[in-house]
């Protein structure tokens, strides 16, 4: 069964106050880090996932936009599926070794975890 989600109005139920605007909640992107400086861990997970083996990049630090786009490349040259979500890039498979050289041929500081 899927859970159906409610939509939070921060406790609000009723203004009287004519001129009364919800405040927007907006989350700041921080900037996205130089290569050199990204510190990411690499790992293998298989966690709900039916058995599947799964690899994980953990620790980039940056906006979305640039965490997608590195998806990306890392998908392509694995030449498997994936996704981006949490703050975490998953690549289908265990591409462990191949990830690890390709971040460090492209100037990431990178940690393969067993």
């Amino acid at each position: 069964m899927q859970k159906k989600k409610l939509h939070s109005f921060s406790g609000l139920v009723y203004s009287t106050d004519p001129n009364f605007k919800m405040a927007d909640e907006t989350v700041e992107e921080k900037e996205t880090m130089p290569a050199a400086n990204q510190k990411l861990r690499i790992l293998l997970d298989r966690k709900q996932r039916a058995g599947k083996s799964v690899t994980l990049i953990e620790g980039f630090i940056g906006k979305e936009a640039d965490r997608v786009e590195l998806g990306k490349k890392l998908k392509a040259f694995c030449g498997t599926g994936g996704s981006v979500k949490d703050n975490e890039i998953l690549i289908q498979g265990d591409n462990r070794d191949k990830i690890l050289q390709w971040l460090q041929k492209n100037g990431y500081t990178a940690a393969k975890k067993v």
